[in-house]
């Protein structure tokens, strides 16, 4: 791959990663609900999911995928209820058991804390979160392409652009967790958090409602 298509794909990356979505607003939520270093899970979950589309789209199943209607409104509908789900959950939260989501609070007067959900859900939730999402398959079906040459070996090269994308994303969801992290001390008493889980919950179901309105292509 030459230097100045990889430069290229990393602008890419940036973009991409930066641009609000589901991963972005679990991030905040979790970073905002445990803190840095325990939404870390999260975020790796979030990159298995990412690296999945990745190999969907790199392998030319996206393109099938996108060809069949049926396919990708089952994906697209597995996904959107996934998210509706997970904002429900997290929405009618009473700062005591959210099962969906997997946060769990313990009541004690007006200073409950969080306590996180095992690493292994915390992982799964990223993961499904990333992968169930019909935006990242067709986006990267889309842009791929644009980077990979015919010439090369598909392999390596796909090797790199996941790797690359990949470190972006967990960079930017970690900023993203950081940034909400650093509020922690405006929501300590259950109202607040009763607030925070309804902001966050409302996200995820808006994300969740958007993607029912996800088209194939522009071909379709």
């Amino acid at each position: 791959m030459l230097f100045h298509t990889w430069i290229t794909f990393v602008l890419a990356a940036c973009i991409i990663a930066i641009s609000p979505g589901s991963g972005a607003v679990l991030s905040m939520s979790h970073g905002l609900a445990y803190g840095v270093r325990k939404t870390s899970a999260t975020i790796c979950g979030l990159q298995l999911g990412l690296l999945l589309v990745l190999a969907i789209a790199g392998a030319g199943v996206g393109s099938l995928l996108l060809a069949s209607e049926v396919a990708f409104s089952i994906v697209k509908v597995i996904g959107a209820l996934y998210l509706i789900y997970l904002g429900w959950s997290q929405w009618r939260s009473r700062v005591a058991v959210d099962a969906g989501a997997g946060i769990v609070l313990r009541e004690v007067g007006e200073s409950a804390k969080p306590q996180p959900p095992s690493l292994r859900k915390r992982m799964l939730t990223g993961f499904l979160t990333n992968a169930t999402n019909p935006k990242g398959i067709i986006f990267m079906v889309a842009v791929l392409p644009q980077f990979i040459s015919r010439q090369a070996p598909l392999l390596p090269q796909l090797l790199i652009l996941a790797v690359t994308m990949s470190t972006i994303d967990m960079l930017v969801m970690h900023g993203y967790a950081l940034a909400s992290s650093s509020m922690q001390r405006f929501f300590r008493d259950a109202r607040a958090r009763k607030r925070q889980n309804r902001f966050f919950g409302g996200l995820l179901m808006a994300v969740g409602a958007a993607l029912f309105f996800v088209k194939r292509s522009s071909q379709s």
